[in-house]
Protein backbone atom coordinates (compact mmCIF):
# COMPACT_ATOMS: atom_id res chain seq x y z
CA UNK A 1 0.00 0.00 0.00
CA UNK A 2 1.39 3.89 -0.34
CA UNK A 3 2.21 5.27 2.47
CA UNK A 4 1.85 9.21 2.95
CA UNK A 5 4.79 11.18 3.57
CA UNK A 6 7.04 14.83 3.32
CA UNK A 7 9.48 14.23 0.64
CA UNK A 8 11.06 17.60 -1.29
CA UNK A 9 10.34 16.89 -5.13
CA UNK A 10 13.45 18.36 -7.30
CA UNK A 11 12.90 18.32 -11.24
CA UNK A 12 16.45 19.41 -13.02
CA UNK A 13 16.70 19.42 -16.37
CA UNK A 14 19.52 20.30 -19.05
CA UNK A 15 18.96 23.70 -21.06
CA UNK A 16 20.66 23.55 -24.06
CA UNK A 17 20.74 19.84 -25.22
CA UNK A 18 18.48 20.52 -28.49
CA UNK A 19 21.41 22.29 -30.05
CA UNK A 20 23.85 20.46 -28.17
CA UNK A 21 22.37 17.69 -30.32
CA UNK A 22 22.56 18.83 -33.55
CA UNK A 23 26.18 20.17 -33.04
CA UNK A 24 28.00 17.42 -31.77
CA UNK A 25 25.69 14.02 -32.82
CA UNK A 26 23.76 11.47 -30.96
CA UNK A 27 26.06 9.42 -29.44
CA UNK A 28 28.40 12.20 -28.11
CA UNK A 29 25.35 14.05 -26.81
CA UNK A 30 23.00 11.13 -25.48
CA UNK A 31 26.84 10.64 -23.22
CA UNK A 32 27.50 14.44 -22.30
CA UNK A 33 23.86 14.31 -21.15
CA UNK A 34 23.82 11.03 -19.12
CA UNK A 35 27.28 12.53 -17.68
CA UNK A 36 25.72 15.32 -16.27
CA UNK A 37 22.76 13.56 -14.93
CA UNK A 38 24.64 11.33 -12.85
CA UNK A 39 26.56 13.95 -11.81
CA UNK A 40 23.29 15.52 -9.86
CA UNK A 41 22.57 12.10 -8.82
CA UNK A 42 25.76 11.95 -6.71
CA UNK A 43 24.67 15.19 -5.82
CA UNK A 44 20.97 13.89 -4.90
CA UNK A 45 22.67 11.45 -2.78
CA UNK A 46 24.62 13.43 -0.56
CA UNK A 47 21.54 15.37 0.89
CA UNK A 48 19.87 11.97 1.81
CA UNK A 49 17.81 11.91 -1.20
CA UNK A 50 17.61 9.31 -4.32
CA UNK A 51 16.55 9.35 -8.04
CA UNK A 52 12.99 8.56 -8.37
CA UNK A 53 13.79 8.40 -12.64
CA UNK A 54 15.82 10.06 -15.43
CA UNK A 55 13.55 11.10 -18.78
CA UNK A 56 15.84 12.06 -21.66
CA UNK A 57 17.53 15.28 -20.83
CA UNK A 58 15.81 15.52 -17.18
CA UNK A 59 15.72 13.89 -13.21
CA UNK A 60 13.49 14.07 -10.77
CA UNK A 61 14.83 13.54 -7.47
CA UNK A 62 12.86 12.88 -3.69
CA UNK A 63 14.31 14.47 -1.05
CA UNK A 64 13.59 14.05 2.90
CA UNK A 65 13.37 17.93 3.86
CA UNK A 66 12.70 21.43 2.11
CA UNK A 67 16.23 22.84 3.42
CA UNK A 68 17.88 19.74 1.97
CA UNK A 69 15.93 20.11 -0.82
CA UNK A 70 16.78 24.13 -1.28
CA UNK A 71 20.84 23.03 -0.59
CA UNK A 72 21.06 19.90 -3.13
CA UNK A 73 19.42 22.02 -5.96
CA UNK A 74 21.61 25.14 -5.09
CA UNK A 75 24.43 22.40 -4.65
CA UNK A 76 23.38 21.28 -8.42
CA UNK A 77 23.09 24.37 -9.99
CA UNK A 78 26.53 25.62 -8.55
CA UNK A 79 27.95 22.07 -9.73
CA UNK A 80 27.23 22.36 -13.19
CA UNK A 81 28.30 26.08 -13.53
CA UNK A 82 31.58 24.64 -12.51
CA UNK A 83 31.89 21.82 -14.90
CA UNK A 84 33.55 21.88 -17.71
CA UNK A 85 31.96 19.74 -20.17
CA UNK A 86 29.00 22.08 -19.48
CA UNK A 87 31.27 25.08 -19.76
CA UNK A 88 32.42 23.92 -23.04
CA UNK A 89 29.47 23.04 -24.49
CA UNK A 90 26.93 26.11 -22.97
CA UNK A 91 25.19 23.72 -20.85
CA UNK A 92 23.05 24.72 -18.08
CA UNK A 93 20.23 23.77 -15.84
CA UNK A 94 17.07 24.51 -14.36
CA UNK A 95 15.31 23.33 -11.20
CA UNK A 96 11.87 23.55 -9.97
CA UNK A 97 10.83 22.06 -6.49
CA UNK A 98 8.47 22.07 -3.85
CA UNK A 99 8.24 20.49 -0.17
CA UNK A 100 4.95 18.86 -0.19
CA UNK A 101 2.74 15.56 0.97
CA UNK A 102 3.23 12.51 -1.68
CA UNK A 103 2.03 9.21 -1.96
CA UNK A 104 4.80 6.79 -1.51
CA UNK A 105 4.32 3.29 -3.58
CA UNK A 106 5.82 0.16 -2.55
CA UNK A 107 8.15 0.22 -5.55
CA UNK A 108 9.72 4.12 -4.47
CA UNK A 109 7.97 5.99 -7.04
CA UNK A 110 5.76 8.97 -5.30
CA UNK A 111 2.81 10.30 -6.97
CA UNK A 112 0.47 13.14 -5.91
CA UNK A 113 0.36 16.83 -5.50
CA UNK A 114 3.56 17.87 -4.53
CA UNK A 115 4.86 15.96 -7.57
CA UNK A 116 2.52 18.07 -10.13
CA UNK A 117 3.58 21.03 -8.00
CA UNK A 118 7.32 20.64 -8.48
CA UNK A 119 6.82 19.38 -11.78
CA UNK A 120 5.08 23.02 -12.62
CA UNK A 121 7.54 24.83 -10.82
CA UNK A 122 10.52 22.98 -13.11
CA UNK A 123 8.49 24.23 -16.43
CA UNK A 124 8.50 27.77 -14.88
CA UNK A 125 12.10 27.68 -14.27
CA UNK A 126 14.30 29.73 -17.03
CA UNK A 127 18.08 28.73 -17.54
CA UNK A 128 20.79 28.83 -14.16
CA UNK A 129 17.40 29.28 -12.14
CA UNK A 130 16.07 27.09 -9.20
CA UNK A 131 11.88 28.06 -9.12
CA UNK A 132 9.58 26.96 -6.03
CA UNK A 133 6.94 27.66 -3.64
CA UNK A 134 6.77 30.05 -0.96
CA UNK A 135 5.37 27.63 1.23
CA UNK A 136 8.88 25.50 0.76
CA UNK A 137 11.07 28.74 2.05
CA UNK A 138 8.98 29.58 4.50
CA UNK A 139 10.72 29.25 7.94
CA UNK A 140 14.02 28.58 6.20
CA UNK A 141 16.70 31.25 7.35
CA UNK A 142 19.45 31.97 5.87
CA UNK A 143 17.58 31.16 2.26
CA UNK A 144 18.08 34.24 0.02
CA UNK A 145 15.35 34.26 -2.64
CA UNK A 146 13.15 37.08 -4.46
CA UNK A 147 9.59 36.87 -5.39
CA UNK A 148 7.99 35.91 -8.77
CA UNK A 149 4.75 36.66 -7.73
CA UNK A 150 1.76 33.76 -8.35
CA UNK A 151 1.48 31.18 -10.81
CA UNK A 152 -1.57 28.57 -11.47
CA UNK A 153 -1.16 25.08 -11.21
CA UNK A 154 -3.23 22.57 -12.53
CA UNK A 155 -5.83 20.60 -9.76
CA UNK A 156 -5.54 24.01 -7.75
CA UNK A 157 -8.14 26.37 -7.62
CA UNK A 158 -5.98 29.26 -6.44
CA UNK A 159 -2.52 31.03 -7.67
CA UNK A 160 0.03 29.74 -5.38
CA UNK A 161 2.99 31.91 -4.65
CA UNK A 162 6.67 31.19 -6.24
CA UNK A 163 10.13 32.22 -5.40
CA UNK A 164 13.31 32.00 -7.38
CA UNK A 165 16.02 31.18 -4.60
CA UNK A 166 19.12 32.79 -5.26
CA UNK A 167 22.23 30.54 -5.58
CA UNK A 168 25.38 32.35 -7.31
CA UNK A 169 28.15 33.34 -4.77
CA UNK A 170 27.61 36.94 -3.29
CA UNK A 171 24.33 37.71 -4.60
CA UNK A 172 24.78 41.62 -4.01
CA UNK A 173 22.54 42.00 -0.81
CA UNK A 174 19.23 39.83 -2.25
CA UNK A 175 18.79 38.20 0.86
CA UNK A 176 15.00 37.54 1.35
CA UNK A 177 14.36 40.53 -1.77
CA UNK A 178 10.62 39.51 -1.39
CA UNK A 179 8.74 41.26 -4.30
CA UNK A 180 11.48 42.88 -5.01
CA UNK A 181 9.67 44.02 -8.43
CA UNK A 182 6.39 44.19 -7.39
CA UNK A 183 5.18 41.27 -9.74
CA UNK A 184 1.92 40.40 -8.41
CA UNK A 185 1.38 43.35 -6.11
CA UNK A 186 -2.30 44.56 -6.13
CA UNK A 187 -2.63 47.62 -8.44
CA UNK A 188 0.10 47.28 -10.59
CA UNK A 189 -0.51 46.11 -14.52
CA UNK A 190 0.94 43.17 -15.00
CA UNK A 191 -1.14 42.54 -18.55
CA UNK A 192 -0.58 41.02 -21.60
CA UNK A 193 -2.84 41.81 -24.44
CA UNK A 194 -3.02 40.09 -27.57
CA UNK A 195 -5.29 40.86 -30.84
CA UNK A 196 -5.61 38.67 -33.83
CA UNK A 197 -8.09 39.08 -36.87
CA UNK A 198 -10.07 41.43 -34.77
CA UNK A 199 -10.82 39.74 -31.45
CA UNK A 200 -8.79 40.75 -27.89
CA UNK A 201 -7.53 38.62 -25.76
CA UNK A 202 -6.29 39.75 -22.34
CA UNK A 203 -3.81 37.85 -19.93
CA UNK A 204 -3.31 38.09 -16.32
CA UNK A 205 -0.63 36.60 -13.95
CA UNK A 206 -3.07 34.18 -12.73
CA UNK A 207 -4.54 33.21 -16.48
CA UNK A 208 -4.11 29.74 -17.36
CA UNK A 209 -1.84 29.51 -20.46
CA UNK A 210 -2.95 30.69 -23.92
CA UNK A 211 -2.41 27.52 -26.49
CA UNK A 212 -1.64 29.03 -30.16
CA UNK A 213 -1.50 26.40 -32.99
CA UNK A 214 -4.04 24.59 -36.12
CA UNK A 215 -6.05 22.50 -33.46
CA UNK A 216 -9.61 23.83 -32.95
CA UNK A 217 -9.31 23.57 -29.15
CA UNK A 218 -6.23 26.31 -29.25
CA UNK A 219 -6.99 29.65 -27.68
CA UNK A 220 -5.49 31.02 -30.72
CA UNK A 221 -6.83 29.37 -33.63
CA UNK A 222 -4.19 29.53 -36.74
CA UNK A 223 -5.18 27.97 -39.82
CA UNK A 224 -2.13 27.28 -42.44
CA UNK A 225 -0.13 24.62 -43.08
CA UNK A 226 3.00 25.78 -41.83
CA UNK A 227 1.65 26.02 -38.56
CA UNK A 228 1.50 23.02 -36.09
CA UNK A 229 -1.56 21.39 -34.35
CA UNK A 230 0.40 22.15 -30.86
CA UNK A 231 2.52 25.13 -32.20
CA UNK A 232 2.95 27.47 -28.97
CA UNK A 233 1.88 28.44 -25.67
CA UNK A 234 2.01 31.98 -24.21
CA UNK A 235 1.90 32.05 -20.21
CA UNK A 236 3.21 34.37 -16.95
CA UNK A 237 6.42 33.00 -15.78
CA UNK A 238 8.89 34.20 -13.33
CA UNK A 239 7.24 37.87 -13.18
CA UNK A 240 7.25 38.14 -17.32
CA UNK A 241 5.21 36.44 -20.60
CA UNK A 242 6.89 34.10 -22.21
CA UNK A 243 6.57 32.63 -25.76
CA UNK A 244 7.16 28.88 -25.32
CA UNK A 245 7.25 27.43 -29.14
CA UNK A 246 6.42 23.97 -29.60
CA UNK A 247 6.10 23.71 -33.47
CA UNK A 248 8.20 22.03 -36.95
CA UNK A 249 9.05 25.38 -38.06
CA UNK A 250 9.16 27.38 -35.37
CA UNK A 251 7.96 31.23 -34.07
CA UNK A 252 8.91 34.54 -35.14
CA UNK A 253 8.37 37.42 -32.80
CA UNK A 254 9.72 40.89 -33.56
CA UNK A 255 9.42 43.88 -30.51
CA UNK A 256 8.49 46.88 -31.23
CA UNK A 257 12.05 48.74 -32.24
CA UNK A 258 13.66 45.46 -33.02
CA UNK A 259 14.88 43.03 -35.65
CA UNK A 260 12.68 39.81 -35.79
CA UNK A 261 14.06 37.15 -34.41
CA UNK A 262 12.88 33.48 -34.57
CA UNK A 263 12.25 31.23 -31.82
CA UNK A 264 12.15 27.26 -32.41
CA UNK A 265 11.73 24.48 -29.08
CA UNK A 266 13.02 26.91 -27.27
CA UNK A 267 11.08 30.34 -24.99
CA UNK A 268 11.21 34.11 -25.66
CA UNK A 269 10.11 37.21 -23.33
CA UNK A 270 7.32 39.43 -24.48
CA UNK A 271 8.12 43.01 -23.91
CA UNK A 272 6.94 46.48 -24.55
CA UNK A 273 4.72 45.74 -27.78
CA UNK A 274 5.47 43.98 -31.00
CA UNK A 275 3.66 41.02 -33.36
CA UNK A 276 3.53 37.25 -33.24
CA UNK A 277 3.88 35.07 -36.71
CA UNK A 278 3.97 31.46 -36.74
CA UNK A 279 5.63 28.87 -38.85
CA UNK A 280 7.27 32.04 -41.07
CA UNK A 281 8.24 35.52 -41.16
CA UNK A 282 5.63 38.18 -40.26
CA UNK A 283 6.73 39.85 -44.08
CA UNK A 284 5.27 36.51 -45.44
CA UNK A 285 2.67 35.82 -43.00
CA UNK A 286 0.78 39.33 -43.38
CA UNK A 287 -2.64 37.91 -42.96
CA UNK A 288 -2.03 35.98 -39.87
CA UNK A 289 -0.33 38.34 -37.34
CA UNK A 290 -0.86 38.32 -33.79
CA UNK A 291 -0.19 41.47 -31.94
CA UNK A 292 0.59 42.17 -28.53
CA UNK A 293 1.21 44.95 -25.95
CA UNK A 294 2.14 44.93 -22.65
CA UNK A 295 0.55 48.19 -21.11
Amino acid sequence: MPQSRPLTLLFADVSGSTKLFEQRGDVVARQLIAQILEGLSVVCRKYDGRVIKTIGDEIMCAIPTAMDGVDAAVAMQRHVATDPTCIANHLAIRIGLHFGECLVEDDGDVYGDAVNTAARMAKLAGREQIVTTASTVAGLRHTPFRSLGTAQVSGKLQAIDIVDIIWQENPAGMTMVQSALGIGTPGLDNRLILEFKGRTIELTPTSPPLTLGRDPGSSIVVESDCVSRSHAVIEFQRGQYILTDRSTNGSFFRIEGDDEQRVHRDEAKLRRSGVISLGKGSAQNADALIYFRCP
